[in-house]
């Protein structure tokens, strides 16, 4: 399909997503704190269209991509700076609204301001009743980074075969382990191990990105938490041997464009609906607050 009439068609479900959104309006709304009020309209502006009207991930554009938005009722979140199993942060959230997750529809929302981020993470809260009945860890500490040596990464690649991370991510980290191409995440999808020898990584390519994913663990994915079974030296030398098998023409060096088709229709998409102007926020504002 070519660029233009992809956008016709985008535009036109877009245009659906308007109409229906105003069976959702409601005489009674829920009423919710200064917060969550602002916040449940950045997210008409900007999130519905993917994550949907109900939180559940199922949005008017959610099916044309390979990575599926988040269904946040569940409030398991992949990225985060506590321990598995847990709750994010609110900052842990606020960082992946401003960032995205590279290779995936979720584009970066930088354009949103620190107080727009901060209220849309109330409101999005609101789709899961861990956020009320459980209180966030205090976030895992990340020791400073040891000096980046050949010695070091040498240990790494004993940590990888320590933690059998080949069995996954393969041998030389691309993706390919014996176990990739059965894996689940908790929703019953199939999902693939990244290839390691590309940046940047989804949740990010700075070095403590790694550390934490490696000390946190994805929710919701097969990959687990090393922080009980390593020591913080033992993640760090992880580190320094993943870093050291990328690719040098491997690393993104634009990070404002695209990465890939699913970035670019993730920009493409937060783009269109934009354009819808005030009467999609219109409908969205009388949007039941979901508890």
């Amino acid at each position: 399909m070519k660029r233009g009439l992809a956008q016709l068609v985008v535009f036109g479900m877009i245009g659906a997503l308007a109409l229906g959104l105003s069976s959702l309006a409601s005489a009674g709304d829920n009423p919710g704190g200064d917060d969550v009020q602002r916040g449940r309209a950045v997210y008409a502006r900007t999130c519905v269209v993917c994550h949907g009207p109900r939180g559940d991930g199922n949005g008017m554009m959610a099916h044309m991509f390979r990575f599926k938005p988040l269904d946040f009722r569940a409030g398991v979140f992949k990225f985060r700076s506590t321990p598995l199993g847990a709750l994010p942060t609110d900052e842990d959230l606020e960082r992946t609204i401003a960032r995205g997750v590279r290779w995936t529809a979720m584009v970066g929302h930088t354009h949103l301001s620190p107080e727009e981020r901060r209220a849309v993470v109330a409101y999005l809260k609101t789709f899961s009743p861990r956020f009320a009945n459980e209180e966030v860890p205090a976030p895992i500490t990340v020791p400073p980074s040891p000096p980046m040596t050949p010695a070091l990464v040498k240990r790494g690649g004993m940590v990888f075969g320590k933690a059998v991370c080949a069995q996954c991510h393969g041998k030389e980290g691309r993706g390919d382990g014996p176990l990739a191409e059965n894996l689940k995440d908790r929703w019953g999808r199939p999902i693939t191990p990244p290839d390691l020898t590309w940046r940047p990584l989804k949740r990010g390519s700075d070095p403590k990105d790694i550390y934490l994913t490696i000390a946190t663990g994805l929710g919701g994915t097969p990959m687990p938490s090393f922080a009980n079974a390593l020591e913080p030296e033992e993640i760090w030398a992880l580190v320094a041997y993943l870093e050291s098998i990328v690719e040098p023409d491997h690393r993104a060096v634009d990070l404002d464009q695209p990465l890939n088709r699913e970035e670019s229709m993730g920009r493409m998409v937060i783009r269109m609906h934009g354009s819808m102007g005030g009467g999609m926020g219109g409908m969205m504002r009388r949007m039941p607050m979901m508890k």
